[in-house]
C-alpha cells in the first residue's frame, strides 16, 4: 500500500503586526542599530575648498586618471592651520558621536589618522569597504555634488541576515529589510558614521567630477578626566 505525502502546511498571518502590537501590546525591542549622522554644515565650504584645490593641484601633477577607476585623491592635510575649525568640529562631532553610543570616552581623546580629498570622475566608483587600523569614526564632507553625481551607500554589516536575507517588497523604501541605504550628497554636507560600517559609492555619471573630503578618525587614551570633548590632536 502506497503512502500519500502529506502537504506541507502554509501558514500566513492574518494580522500585521501593527495589528497585533495594537491588540496585544507586542513589544519591539530595537537593538544593535547602525546609526548614520547628517549635517549641513556650508560654512566651512569656502576655507576646505580652498585648501582642498591647493592639495588637488599638487596631486594632479603626479598622478594620471585610472580607466577604470578615474579618480584623484590628495595627501592628508588635517595638519594645515587653515583647517583647524573644521578639523575641531569634526573631532568634537566624533568624541561626542561615541560618548553618546555608550562608550566610555571620558579618559579617551580623538586623533586624526586622514583627511585628504578625492576627486571623481565620470564612470568613477568606491567598492564596499571598512577603515581599519584603529580608525573610530569615518566621515565625508561634501564640496561638489553635480546633477547625477554618486551616491554615498552605506550596507548592512550583519552577516547572518546576509546569509538568509529574504527579497525586499520595495527596495525603494528604507526599512529593516534594507540591505543598503543611500545619500544624495549635496555641498556642505556631512555624514559621520562608525568604521565598522561598510560604505561606497555609486557610478559617477555626471560630466563634471564629485569632490569630497574624506576623514578617518581614532582613539587614544588621555590621562585627565574629561566631562566635555576635547579638540582633535593633530599628529
Amino acid at each position: 500500500m502506497s503512502k500519500v505525502a502529506k502537504k506541507s502546511k502554509v501558514c500566513k498571518a492574518a494580522e500585521s503586526v501593527a495589528q497585533v502590537v495594537q491588540n496585544t501590546q507586542l513589544q519591539v525591542a530595537h537593538h544593535f542599530p547602525c546609526p548614520i549622522y547628517l549635517i549641513d554644515r556650508p560654512d566651512f565650504l569656502e576655507v576646505v575648498n580652498t585648501v582642498s584645490e591647493e592639495a588637488l593641484e599638487v596631486a594632479k601633477k603626479a598622478q594620471t586618471l585610472n580607466e577604470i577607476y578615474p579618480v584623484h585623491m590628495t595627501s592628508s592635510y588635517f595638519g594645515d592651520p587653515r583647517m583647524a575649525g573644521f578639523s575641531e568640529f569634526v573631532g568634537a562631532t566624533a568624541w561626542n558621536i561615541l560618548n553618546e553610543q555608550g562608550y566610555a570616552m571620558q579618559d579617551k581623546a580623538v586623533q586624526f589618522t586622514e583627511m585628504w580629498t578625492q576627486e571623481h570622475h565620470k564612470h568613477s566608483a568606491m567598492d564596499a569597504h571598512v577603515h581599519g587600523f584603529g580608525s573610530q569614526i569615518v566621515g565625508f564632507y561634501f564640496l561638489e555634488t553635480p546633477e547625477d553625481c554618486s551616491k554615498v551607500v552605506f550596507h548592512d554589516p550583519r552577516s547572518g541576515k546576509v546569509q538568509i536575507d529574504l527579497p525586499e517588497q520595495n527596495i525603494s523604501m528604507a526599512t529593516p529589510a534594507s540591505r543598503m541605504i543611500n545619500f544624495t550628497p549635496k555641498p556642505g554636507m556631512m555624514i559621520f558614521a562608525n568604521s565598522w560600517l561598510a560604505h561606497s559609492f555609486t557610478r559617477h555619471a555626471a560630466e563634471l567630477p564629485i569632490k569630497f573630503v574624506h576623514f578617518n578618525v581614532t582613539v587614544i587614551h588621555q590621562p585627565q578626566a574629561c566631562a566635555t570633548p576635547p579638540a582633535a590632536e593633530i599628529v
